[in-house]
């Protein structure tokens, strides 16, 4: 195959592998919220939606191994706690999500059906993929992702072009911090580092070998996906602010979406809107359970026996979350986010500084401040947050649960400078 043909096929897929529910129904609603100031709300999202997991990205293009990788300088035992937490939070939450929002965008506007059928049939043909993975790149690539674009990109277009009503005043008290926050809900950090080793074996099952070759080749995919992400999600924000004073007061996000794509496609939104979700979703699904299937694997001494059976369990777990609404999803995944995204974020961080700045001293002091500096955070929605005022009060950013993030750099800094030293 052309090797630029190759790099941009792989560069639609990790864009469609990154690209599920909450990429879609999120960004219309925060241009919503926050009106006038878009762009600022942009700015912050796309730092935790777009830069942070195209480095992880760019990180797998360097390690060219596995999760486990990503944590093995801190210790193997964190590095496999931490690999067994990431893919369980992906099968429990991100993947069933897709599954609800099929549903709910996708199946409930046409049909009277229970959303446990929904998750059926959706983690059924999930898990056929999932077997099938030596052509995830190409029936994805090829397929698939040109559909999703187009169809975003008319929306984003005619919405562009024909907003009548006036932009909203933002209701965000801090709409780059907002933002940031409102990118850890679309699991894209957890999905770069999970599918870009999807993307490592696929190429290798593809017959490519030659480490340089398959760093260049998944860097510029990584591009390509990035640039994508990027003009998606700030077309569809922008749409949002643009028809916020046309939207129902405490719509929900599917329902934001959902009058959007009315408003800009007219009788045949809801049919192109319905395609779109189903794609959307269904890709991101085969790319969770195939990674999480495949760390089993490799554990396993590359039984295939364990890839089909951890792609099944993925799959049933799937289908049970999957049966609950969206919004419910949403409010249980946030505790296990603050937990542990900010882990993933340094993480992809320090494996792609040079070495000499990410020893393995510098690996366990980022790691295990950044670790105590978000309990905080974490706790924040488990209980009440009044009790925890007096020690956010003394955490530089805690009180915009990003209190980890100054002790993190201070380490990372004061460690490199006694290096030098």
């Amino acid at each position: 195959m052309n090797k630029t043909k190759e790099i941009w096929i792989a560069g639609f897929a990790l864009f469609s592998l990154f690209f599920g529910a909450g990429n879609l129904i999120l960004p219309p609603t925060l241009g919503l919220k926050s009106g006038a100031d878009w762009w600022i709300v942009v700015l912050g999202f796309i730092l935790t939606a777009i830069i942070i997991p195209i480095l992880a990205i760019f990180a797998h293009a360097r390690l060219q191994g596995t999760l486990y990788d990503f944590g093995k300088k801190v210790s193997p035992v964190f590095s496999t706690i931490f690999c067994f937490l990431i893919y369980i939070i992906a099968a429990a939450i991100p993947g069933p999500r897709t599954a609800a929002v099929t549903h709910e965008m996708a199946i409930q506007p046409f049909f009277d059906s229970p959303p446990i059928l929904t998750s059926i049939i959706y983690f059924v043909l999930v898990f056929i993929f999932a077997v099938n993975r030596s052509k995830i790149i190409s029936l994805i690539g090829k397929f698939l992702t040109p559909i999703i674009v187009l169809i975003l990109l008319l929306i984003i277009t005619i919405a562009t072009f024909t907003a009548t009503g006036t932009i909203k005043p933002s209701t965000f008290k801090n709409p780059f911090i907002d933002g940031i926050l409102e990118g850890y809900q679309t699991f894209d950090a957890i999905a770069g580092v999970v599918v870009g080793a999807v993307i490592i074996i696929s190429l290798n099952l593809r017959g490519h070998t030659t480490f340089d070759a398959k760093k260049e080749l998944v860097t510029k995919a990584g591009i390509i996906s990035g640039v994508g992400l990027l003009l998606i999600y700030g077309g569809l924000i922008f749409s949002g602010s643009l028809f916020s004073s046309t939207f129902t007061e405490n719509a929900s996000r599917t329902e934001v979406l959902s009058s959007l794509s009315t408003q800009t496609l007219g009788s045949l939104g809801t049919t192109f809107l319905s395609v779109l979700v189903a794609l959307a979703c269904f890709t991101t699904a085969v790319g969770i359970v195939t990674g999480t299937a495949d760390y089993i694997k490799g554990i396993c001494n590359d039984s295939k026996t364990a890839f089909i059976i951890t792609a099944a369990i993925a799959s049933i777990i799937g289908i049970i979350v999957g049966s609950y609404n969206v919004g419910f999803i949403i409010d249980v995944a946030v505790p296990a986010l603050m937990f542990v995204y900010p882990i993933t974020i340094v993480l992809i961080l320090l494996n792609v500084v040079p070495n000499k700045y990410a020893s393995t001293l510098v690996f366990r002091g980022v790691v295990i401040v950044t670790f105590i500096f978000s309990i905080p955070d974490f706790l924040g929605f488990i209980i009440p947050r009044e009790n925890l005022t007096g020690i956010k009060s003394m955490i530089p950013l805690a009180e915009h649960s990003l209190g980890w993030v100054i002790p993190a750099l201070l380490v990372f800094v004061g460690l490199n400078l006694k290096r030098v030293r």
